[in-house]
């Protein structure tokens, strides 16, 4: 069993209906997970399409935002970002130009730099991805496409053929990095520059 309170502290208050799934059955269940939380949102939500976007966000020129989506208070989506697939976005996230994300959750106060691809991921709070980091979501590397996961030494059968990372609160991807799909990473984990994970 895979704990994400030991990976993200603030997980179980903030998503208290699915904090006890394994990280690849929230981001493949995604999709409908957001759509029963946007019925419950506020006010202070505008809400167009199957898409939330708090008054207090900013969304600048050409970003392309598909249902469903949650963007929280205070988040920055720059230009030409594509958010696709499912993807919530807690408060105080920034989100860079032409950066893509396909259904994902960002929880508070992360970031992604610009020209990233974060696929079917599960972000930390304070977790920043630097410029060109990737965190692919499938394997195009061998013939089995099946993702495993090892932590410690437990191997886990995910039984699906996308999902990218559940990335701890505190960590750093360094620029041009590239988590393979099915990373783990601890909270205050660092990823180096140019590195291959």
């Amino acid at each position: 069993m895979i704990s994400i309170t030991n990976y993200i502290a603030s997980f179980a208050s903030v998503f208290p209906s699915i904090e006890k799934l394994m990280p690849w059955h929230i981001t493949s269940q995604l999709p409908e997970t957001i759509s029963s939380l946007i019925e419950k949102l506020d006010s202070n939500y505008l809400i167009n399409d199957n898409v939330a976007v708090h008054r207090t966000a900013v969304v600048e020129t050409g970003v392309i935002i598909k249902a469903p989506a949650i963007i929280h208070a205070n988040c920055f989506i720059g230009a030409h970002a594509y958010l696709r697939g499912g993807v919530i976005l807690e408060a105080n996230v920034s989100i860079g130009p032409s950066v893509e994300i396909k259904t994902s959750i960002f929880c508070s106060h992360s970031a992604a730099a610009h020209f990233n691809f974060i696929g079917d991921s599960i972000i930390g709070s304070h977790v920043n991805i630097e410029a060109g980091a990737i965190i692919a979501n499938h394997h195009n590397d061998r013939i089995d496409k099946m993702i495993r996961i090892k932590v410690d030494e437990d191997i886990f059968e995910t039984g699906v053929i996308k999902f990218g990372a559940l990335v701890g609160d505190d960590c750093k991807i360094g620029a041009n990095a590239v988590l393979s799909p099915g990373s783990i990473l601890k909270k205050q984990t660092i990823i180096g520059r140019l590195t291959l994970y």
